[in-house]
């Protein structure tokens, strides 16, 4: 712990400065000029020469507490996935079960600020993946992060990866959904206690989010995103890259159609994901039919041809009257059922979007 605080000591410098002196302890008792001679920054070696022992005091009175926990690289439940990414973290603080880190999981990531469409398509991905056995990987975000641990609270485990320590919520208006995940799944960091918040946790974060998975879902995301540092992190940890497509029109659908491009797979269903983790991910549990992409028979005709007619791009009631050759009036009550039941969602500009049929 006290090393792991050392300024200027990151994963990679924190890896070889244990293979070069066999153990921590051993770092802090080694001579200054030994030390020196492996060009660690001057604030490093000033550390290690006065360590901060209160604030790993912190720590472990943070230990202490019920349901947190700290697993070291050669703890048997430290992730096995995890481990095999370059310069892992030499330690990771677990609030929840620990156990869980080592169950298959998916990260679904996306846009802070989604459209309701977006938000409800991550929801339900997440939702219907849970109940087939995966562990929800994401980060607590706002947006698609914080629709993805809901959906799966619904029907299974979830994990966030935070880019604070674990003693503060990041964002605070999500402490109750924290609170939730702790208690069906775990709330991880490779932050000690009282770290500040800092807009380079993030980046170190992602690698994190992807790095427990077997692979990265993008659901919604701008052509200059942080979701795509979570990508190409997964590209190059050897995981599986997925992106949901959206509207031509839509510019939170660029950085999934860029990915797309890139050669990430195109994914309609939850289906197409289970399909192609297969063995990978070795769900547990029956795979049921995707509520997303199965016409629902509950509906009146009437209701699946306006849902038919509104196509997968959003649309405006003029149009839907152009489509279906009814009045305005008989369209907008029809949207405003379909929308109560969780078929459609409204956007801003007096559009409506299909979430299923």
């Amino acid at each position: 712990m006290a090393l792991l605080r050392a300024p200027g000591i990151g994963p990679a410098r924190f890896a070889r400065l244990l293979e070069h002196f066999g153990s921590a302890a051993a770092v802090f008792a080694a001579d200054s000029a030994v030390l020196r001679s492996l060009e660690l920054p001057d604030t490093a070696l000033n550390y290690l020469s006065r360590p901060d022992w209160r604030r790993v005091e912190e720590d472990l009175a943070w230990l202490e507490r019920p349901g947190n926990h700290l697993l070291r690289l050669d703890d048997p439940r430290y992730p096995p996935l995890l481990r095999q990414i370059a310069y892992p973290p030499p330690l990771l603080f677990v609030h929840g079960d620990p156990d869980c880190l080592r169950l298959p999981q998916l990260a679904i990531v996306g846009s802070r600020n989604p459209t309701p469409l977006g938000r409800e398509t991550a929801q339900r991905f997440a939702a219907h993946l849970a109940e087939c056995g995966l562990l929800i990987t994401s980060g607590l975000a706002f947006g698609i992060d914080a629709a993805a641990h809901q959906g799966a609270l619904t029907g299974g485990r979830t994990i966030a990866v935070m880019g604070t320590s674990l003693d503060r919520v990041y964002p605070a208006q999500h402490r109750d959904l924290a609170h939730a995940i702790a208690e069906r799944g775990a709330l991880v960091s490779e932050f000690p206690t009282g770290a500040s918040l800092a807009a380079g946790n993030f980046p170190q974060r992602n690698r994190l989010i992807s790095g427990l998975a077997l692979g990265v879902l993008v659901v919604e995301a701008a052509a200059r995103s942080g979701s795509l540092i979570t990508a190409r992190l997964a590209l190059e940890q050897g995981r599986e890259v997925f992106a949901v497509p959206g509207s031509i029109h839509n510019p939170l659908a660029k950085g999934c159609h860029a990915l797309i491009r890139q050669g990430a797979k195109l994914v309609e269903t939850a289906e197409d994901i289970l399909e192609e983790l297969g063995a990978l991910a070795a769900t547990t549990r029956e795979i049921g039919p995707d509520p997303a992409a199965a016409p629902s028979a509950t509906l009146d005709e009437d209701y699946r041809q306006l849902l038919v007619a509104m196509g997968d791009e959003p649309v405006g009631i003029d149009l839907l009257v152009e489509r279906c050759r009814l009045t305005a009036e008989a369209v907008s009550s029809m949207l405003l059922i379909l929308e109560l039941e969780g078929y459609v969602a409204a956007i801003p500009g007096g559009l409506y979007g299909r979430l299923k049929i």
